[in-house]
């Protein structure tokens, strides 16, 4: 499935609804009625971005409650904020907007009848979750001794994100297998083949589907028994799409039963106080944080911002500073003599982003009660440090052959001039 499964005509995120300020809500003599913005405190940029706006208080994000809202015009998220008729009772809030590419936190039927306008950023992050699954492929390929080249990779779900890692699981020499339903009957392409058809011949499979309960295609608990008892044996599983896709004890069960040989997730059922016996038995575990490049945190800001500046009728008159987008990075040196192309490769990868950190940052709270788990899951989100995306790094690759040098830029590394 798409990620962006709402996608189709123009302003496809946004109830039918007219502004409530400017050309055609503002006041008789032009003059802007004050506006006030609730954002939420995870939300990269959003107490500048939004300032511009109006009056802008930043709240934690599980702490954003009725009072909080209650005399507020605009609501900006991300997705550990729900949104329902219970949050916006007796509000004047007319616009929400996720700086997130999904939107499953958003009870769009409440916001329909409640004739709230609503915004997703679609895309955001796609490449920022990509990237995520290149590294977690890797990761997993050196650590059992088994190279990803020939190795067949069912991408479930099609959309921004999976056409992303579409393009980049080629680059690592996997065949691909992609299914995603909608698209296939939007387009008629039979590249998209059905689950039963691929599953059997996957060597791994990576989920990126959104999430949807209801619907001629849920997604809910797609990954269930019947889903394993498909899927070729041994093979690799990953979910950085959403938790609940996934039954929970129908992963650990196959991880038990070698169905499975080793996993990746970074979306859990049940967040923040997630299972801590999946994360046990998994290879890699992170916290929810495949979309959060520096670079997809920000574009879900700037298009959430354009959007709102869009329904308000408003001039922007913010753009991030260049100087804070792109600070200076030292280059990644990688002497390529004596390795071959995926050792090369994995290693360059590895220091633009160190999955496994992710991974031990998490682990390290394993042995918290319930109630701190939760929290610290949430504070690892928080807190979570800067990831620059490849395309803001600089290779030096001394002895490299052309083939692994245009691989490099093929996966969006800047690659330097060889010296001398």
């Amino acid at each position: 499935m798409p990620a962006s499964a709402h996608v189709g005509k123009p302003n496809p995120f946004r109830g039918v609804i007219k502004p409530r300020f400017g050309l055609s809500g503002g006041a008789a003599d032009g003059i802007m009625p004050p506006m006030k913005i609730v954002c939420a405190a995870s939300v990269v940029f959003g107490r500048e971005a939004f300032s511009t706006l109006g009056s802008t208080v930043v709240v934690p994000d599980r702490e954003i409650d009725r009072n909080t809202v209650r005399d507020a015009d605009a609501l900006i998220i991300r997705s550990k904020t729900e949104v329902n008729r219970a949050l916006l009772a007796d509000s004047p809030v007319s616009f929400v907007g996720t700086a997130t590419a999904g939107f499953d936190h958003l009870d769009t039927d409440d916001l329909a009848a409640a004739d709230v306008a609503w915004y997703a950023a679609a895309g955001c992050n796609a490449n920022s979750v990509a990237e995520y699954i290149t590294a977690a492929l890797l990761c997993l390929a050196r650590r059992h001794g088994r190279p990803l080249a020939g190795l067949t990779l069912g991408v479930i779900g099609c959309g921004q994100v999976g056409r992303r890692v579409v393009q980049k699981a080629r680059g690592l020499g996997l065949r691909v297998l992609q299914n995603d339903p909608p698209l296939a009957l939007q387009t008629g392409d039979p590249a998209y083949r059905p689950l039963e058809e691929i599953l059997p011949q996957c060597d791994a499979v990576t989920l990126h589907v959104p999430l949807e309960r209801q619907g001629p295609f849920p997604t809910l608990h797609m990954v269930n028994c019947r889903f394993f008892s498909r899927l070729k044996p041994g093979a690799l599983f990953l979910n950085a799409a959403r938790g609940d896709v996934m039954e929970t004890a129908s992963v650990k069960l196959a991880l038990e039963k070698g169905v499975v040989a080793h996993a990746a997730l970074d979306v859990w059922e049940n967040e923040p106080v997630i299972a801590r016996d999946l994360l046990a038995a998994v290879d890699l575990g992170t916290p929810h944080i495949a979309g959060y490049s520096f670079e997809g945190l920000l574009n879900g800001t700037v298009q959430v911002y354009q959007e709102a500046c869009h329904f308000f009728e408003l001039e922007p008159r913010w753009t991030p500073p260049r100087t804070v987008t792109h600070p200076p990075l030292p280059p990644l040196v990688t002497e390529a003599a004596g390795l071959t192309p995926a050792e090369a490769l994995d290693r360059i990868v590895r220091a633009a982003y160190d999955i496994e950190a992710d991974d031990r940052a998490l682990r390290a709270g394993a042995l918290l009660n319930d109630t701190e788990w939760g929290r610290y899951f949430d504070r690892l989100r928080k807190n979570y440090p800067e990831r620059r995306e490849f395309a803001a790094r600089t290779v030096r690759a001394p002895h490299a052959d052309a083939a692994l040098l245009d691989s490099l830029r093929g996966f969006g590394f800047q690659v330097a001039a060889p010296e001398g």
